[in-house]
């Protein structure tokens, strides 16, 4: 059911673009002197006259002293820039409290629709206020390519799905929240660790965004795909799934985030090219105390 961003939720100023100056080098200006004689040439350098230039024979010339050279300005190189001073610096780490404000900022950017047939959905992201370091803005564009991918759910023809800002309307909301705020909006109070999907609100616990799950590796642009496409598939029906095959890829729908139980991790629906599905069903898996 389509509906309406709530008062708590607003867009996120712009920020200010940074400009930097240029630093020009120096002309340099060389001196030379040549002296027309006799129809010849003579050039200084070498200690004097180099040769007498006369109807296409080369004569010797008379051997002069050199004049010394007149005094010049001393040049100076412009700074070569050091590949520490080229290379941008880290961006900051992002940053939360365990319980955050419970007020959203939306991505206001509206996307194309994504996928060719099926049902279209709309949905909108957000961010809650007090994550710091983290830009609704860029994570709207992360959510998005995660749902538009050709391995996610609108590639089977089944879904079509649309970002749109905070005043569309829309069927569902991606909430990025602190652990507290997720509890909250989960309605389980216990449970400061996992993601979930509530209603139209799929809440993606900003924990396990920044910190991911052990048995990753590490690899936390899977993970965060996982999440992402784990909790849109439970608003879009689907439920709890079993890994299929120890050493085979596990389902989306598998709680990768408690364990893999013998398959490999996977973000995707699809897996080369067809749906990938394993058994109904969830294993009993204790969920981490804390965030």
């Amino acid at each position: 059911m389509a509906g309406r961003r709530t008062d708590s939720e607003r867009a996120l100023p712009r920020s200010h673009r940074r400009r930097s100056r240029g630093v020009g080098a120096l002309p340099v200006a060389l001196v030379a002197a040549v002296v027309l004689i006799g129809g010849g040439v003579w050039t200084a350098g070498n200690g004097g006259f180099d040769a007498l230039l006369l109807d296409g024979v080369t004569t010797p010339g008379p051997v002069r002293a050199q004049a010394p050279p007149p005094p010049t300005e001393p040049v100076t190189a412009a700074p070569v820039p050091s590949a520490a001073a080229t290379t941008p610096p880290p961006e900051p780490a992002v940053t939360f409290p365990r319980r955050g404000t419970g007020r959203f900022y939306t991505a206001t950017a509206r996307g194309a629709v994504a996928g060719n047939g099926g049902r279209l959905l709309r949905y909108r992201v957000t961010v809650e206020e007090g994550i710091e370091n983290l830009d609704v803005e860029r994570f709207g564009r992360e959510v998005a390519a995660i749902l538009a991918d050709e391995r996610g759910w609108t590639a089977d023809g089944r879904w079509r799905l649309q970002r749109v800002g905070p005043d569309g309307a829309a069927d569902f909301t991606v909430r990025l929240s602190t652990p507290v705020t997720r509890s909250r909006l989960c309605g389980d109070l216990t449970d400061l660790y996992t993601s979930c999907r509530n209603g139209d609100d799929v809440v993606l616990n900003v924990a396990r965004w920044v910190d991911g799950v052990p048995h990753f590796d590490g690899d936390q642009e899977t993970y965060r795909q996982y999440l992402v496409n784990h909790e849109v598939g439970h608003r879009l029906g689907r439920g709890h799934e079993l890994c299929p095959r120890a050493g085979g890829p596990a389902p989306v729908m598998q709680q990768q985030t408690l364990g893999l139980h013998g398959c490999a991790p996977n973000a995707w629906p699809m897996v080369s090219g067809r749906s990938h599905t394993g058994p109904s069903g969830q294993y009993d898996d204790p969920i981490p105390t804390g965030s």
